[in-house]
């Protein structure tokens, strides 16, 4: 039995940018610096500026520098939308 996992998304106004899975994501919102697990409470928040930063089932990292834009989490579910540059 494998272990549970996030199902992430970063999408922009003009494309899907990353998906897959990953044991954590981080972010800066509005109400400060978030990081994200596996059965995490729901939540929508607004990003500041800043890198939001997931890492992948694999241990890989990925780091996106996000101008600014929203992150919802539901069920393991993470999505994260705005304006990003890598």
């Amino acid at each position: 039995m494998s272990a549970a996992k996030l199902t992430v998304e970063v999408v922009s106004p003009e494309k899907l940018i990353w998906s897959g899975e990953a044991t954590m994501v981080s972010a800066k919102t509005l109400d400060g610096n978030i990081g994200i697990l596996v059965d995490h409470i729901s939540l929508l928040g607004v990003l500041e500026p800043g890198v939001v930063s997931i890492k992948g089932a694999d241990g890989s990292v990925e780091d996106f520098n996000m101008a600014d834009g929203f992150i919802s989490v539901n069920k393991n579910r993470v999505s994260i939308l705005g304006e990003q540059a890598k």
